[in-house]
């Protein structure tokens, strides 16, 4: 017998442990894009927790990876059983963090809940998910062996960015257009700003998190580029988001689609004008300042 049902109430459970931004943001899609996006982005935070793994080091890391991609193809039940990233986990875990443990224990949970959707949904989100994998194991190969690495250049560091969460924003507007033939119609124009969405948070977050970065040995920032540089890079990409933004709104997208990428767009950008004052981040106050701010201009707008 399979592995119990997600139900809706767990799905939003383990968000909220993961993530409390998407914790707040899914539930402003429509059904059944709530669901489909909650567990895809499940999927990629398992991923990111074998990749980033604070307690393991490089080879471990590379193992559970390797293994994780047999996983979502279905064929990791072969032996030996210990190469398993489940046995790998049992073993010694990666986190002391209880939220994505939880996530961990729940994996064969999140995976049955994405194979149980509609078929092209599925495969979508199977096949972003082993991708982001693939192109994380890659990074990790060039990890040395306690698992820091250090990016070499402005290329190399949006690879990264595309890698983590670029692929993220082209699984997001597979699943909108196959959810909304109003999205699908201008399939071909999201596409293009896609990729730059989900690049364009992560830079700003790998600005942000430089310093905690830094001491955990991950340099994610290349030496010998110019932070503003990197800085121009991230707002370059924004402008690309906002524009992916204004596409789903003249395409009348869903009032949901629209505030769930228009946020987190709007919330990078004010990050990274606090990060041009000399500040870190943005306090709860403002983040709920700007949500209201977003929710109330698109309902204006409608």
């Amino acid at each position: 017998m399979g592995p119990d049902p997600l139900s809706d109430q767990d799905l939003a459970h383990l968000l909220e442990r993961t993530s409390r931004t998407f914790a707040l943001t899914i539930p402003l899609l429509d059904p059944p894009l709530a669901r489909q996006v909650g567990v895809a982005y499940l999927l990629f935070r398992l991923a990111d927790e074998l990749e980033d793994a604070p307690l393991w080091g490089r080879d471990r890391r590379a193992r559970a990876l390797a293994s994780f991609v047999r996983w979502l193809d279905g064929a990791d039940a072969a032996p030996p059983a210990t190469e398993t990233w489940t046995a790998l986990v049992a073993e010694a875990r990666p986190t002391n963090d209880a939220g994505c443990l939880e996530l961990l224990a729940r994996a064969d949970d999140v995976l049955a809940a994405a194979r149980a959707m509609d078929a092209g949904v599925a495969a979508a989100i199977v096949a972003h998910t082993k991708r982001t994998a693939l192109g994380m194991a890659e990074f990790v190969a060039r990890q040395d062996e306690r698992g820091g690495i250090t990016l070499t250049d402005i290329d190399d560091l949006a690879r990264y960015a595309y890698v983590v969460a670029g692929i993220v924003g082209e699984l997001l507007t597979e699943l909108f257009a196959l959810a909304d033939e109003r999205v699908a119609a201008v399939r071909g124009a999201l596409d293009t700003d896609a990729g730059a969405f989900g690049e364009g948070l992560q830079l700003v977050n790998i600005l942000k998190d430089a310093p905690s970065d830094a001491r955990e040995g991950r340099v994610y920032l290349p030496e010998g580029v110019p932070r503003q540089a990197i800085v121009d890079l991230a707002r370059s990409d924004l402008a690309r988001a906002a524009r992916y933004v204004r596409t789903l709104v003249d395409a009348k997208a869903s009032r949901g689609a629209v505030l769930f990428c228009d946020l987190p767009v709007c919330l990078a950008e004010a990050t990274l004008d606090r990060l041009d004052e000399g500040g870190s981040k943005l306090e709860r106050e403002e983040v709920k300042r700007i949500y209201q701010a977003v929710t109330t201009q698109h309902l204006r707008d409608e």
